[in-house]
């Protein structure tokens, strides 16, 4: 018998509590174990009226394998998304791999029946094939947001948030971030308290904050870099402490101010004072991570000046505070 004292009721306008996760070969099986995590598992504290979960494939009767070789067992079809109330899609075998037909067709006419569709990372991909995201904002891991919008222009692709609600339609960002979506659609349906119990069973935060950008390695963002300014760019990540102007830039890159802004502009899609704020944020999310320098320290050495203006910076690129984002991330290094 569950403990009605801790279970928690659905408000009575709720979407059917049914979940239907997708599987399919060469799945991420990180995502599709959070699916099962959250909607899958028997929590008798929730009551009688919490979810009812199974996994269909395209091909119930082949084996299924997750991109590490792990065997995957279904409950059916994609017969079983007639009736699903919510219908789950952890990442795709592949950004670049097709979309079956009949798979686009049943979300569609589940979408059509009132279902709910929630993307995990590139889970979004075969959403996005559909159709049935023109317009919408969505989101999906970092490194798949350039590709995504390429694909399909149509879509307001936000690249710096952890998850998207558009009420029937959901997208979360990379792997991790489908908790952060799943706890979200739990705080919709049974209220935050069945969101906090979840969450403290799975030892994460209800809510985190800050968007995905905190996590993003700017190092490997950077645009092809023409040639010539392969020194500039070696120069300033070597000097992010120094005043650096257009007139020292451009003077540094034998160049005209004018002729230099253009250039460097085309060469790395942003403006100098951008890109070095960019790199300047990169060292000092590594110094935070990895050393136990101060505040203060750190935003000296890297050329921000005051801890106020690196926190500024922080806030506006990447979501969150230079305090969290050391609290987040280090492990060895004593904060001083």
């Amino acid at each position: 018998m569950p403990n009605t004292d801790l279970a928690f009721q659905s408000p009575a306008n709720a979407p059917n509590k049914r979940v239907v996760a997708l599987a399919y070969d060469g799945l991420c099986l990180f995502e599709f174990g959070i699916c099962c995590e959250l909607f899958g598992l028997k929590r008798p504290e929730m009551g009688e009226d919490w979810y009812s979960f199974e996994v269909a494939s395209l091909d119930p009767g082949q084996p299924l394998r997750a991109s590490n070789g792990v065997r995957v067992e279904v409950d059916g079809g994609l017969d079983l998304l007639k009736e699903a109330g919510t219908i789950l899609i952890p990442g795709w075998s592949g950004i670049n791999d097709p979309i079956p037909g009949r798979l686009r067709d049943a979300l569609c006419q589940a979408h059509a029946n009132g279902a709910r569709l929630l993307s995990i990372c590139s889970g979004v991909f075969v959403l996005a094939a559909t159709g049935l995201l023109e317009g919408k904002q969505v989101t999906t891991h970092w490194r798949y947001s350039e590709a995504l919008s390429a694909r399909y222009p149509d879509l307001v692709t936000v690249p710096n948030v952890l998850y998207t609600d558009n009420g029937q339609i959901l997208t979360s960002a990379g792997s991790a971030a489908g908790i952060d979506l799943c706890l979200h659609l739990i705080r919709r349906d049974f209220g935050p308290s069945a969101a906090n119990s979840v969450a403290r069973r799975l030892v994460v935060p209800p809510h985190r904050e800050g968007g995905q950008a905190q996590f993003v390695d700017t190092s490997v963002q950077v645009p092809n870099e023409a040639n010539r300014f392969g020194p500039l760019f070696d120069y300033l990540r070597a000097n992010l402490s120094g005043n650096h102007t257009i007139k020292s830039l451009a003077a540094r890159s034998g160049m005209s101010e004018r002729t230099f802004l253009r250039r460097f502009e085309s060469a790395t899609g942003t403006t100098p004072a951008r890109w070095v704020t960019r790199v300047r944020l990169q060292k000092a999310k590594d110094l935070l991570e990895e050393s136990g320098l101060s505040i203060d320290k750190i935003a000296d050495q890297t050329g921000f000046g005051t801890a106020a203006t690196m926190r500024h910076h922080f806030r506006e690129m990447l979501g969150t505070s230079p305090t969290r984002h050391r609290r987040l991330f280090q492990s060895t290094s004593k904060q001083t």
